[in-house]
């Protein structure tokens, strides 16, 4: 027997499902500035709260994004931001942690 063929519409990988899902997009977007912002300035070790306060918050927006998102495009955009969140929250924390200088 023949196995049934998808219609190909000539879009790529990356194409949605051909509806909104703007919860899922936005996520997207906030995990990849998070994860932006945590790993350039965690190029410096004076923001490390900056970087290691960001990197958290992308890593934890990136995480819920992949549990709800429905697209290819999304998820891709979701792990480019939760590797850098991830980046720049380890280096953050390597260089003085979510507290260090201000508690204690």
């Amino acid at each position: 027997m023949a196995q049934a063929m998808r219609p190909n519409s000539g879009v790529s990988i990356f194409a949605t499902d051909g509806k909104p899902h703007p919860l899922q997009d936005t996520l997207m977007v906030i995990t990849l500035v998070l994860g932006l912002t945590a790993i350039i300035s965690s190029l410096w070790t004076g923001l490390h709260l900056l970087s290691s306060w960001a990197g958290l918050i992308g890593i934890l927006t990136g995480g819920y994004g992949q549990y709800i998102s429905v697209t290819t495009r999304e998820r891709f955009g979701l792990i480019l931001g939760l590797g850098a969140s991830a980046v720049g929250f380890f280096l953050g924390m390597a260089h003085g942690g979510l507290f260090g200088g201000v508690v204690g």
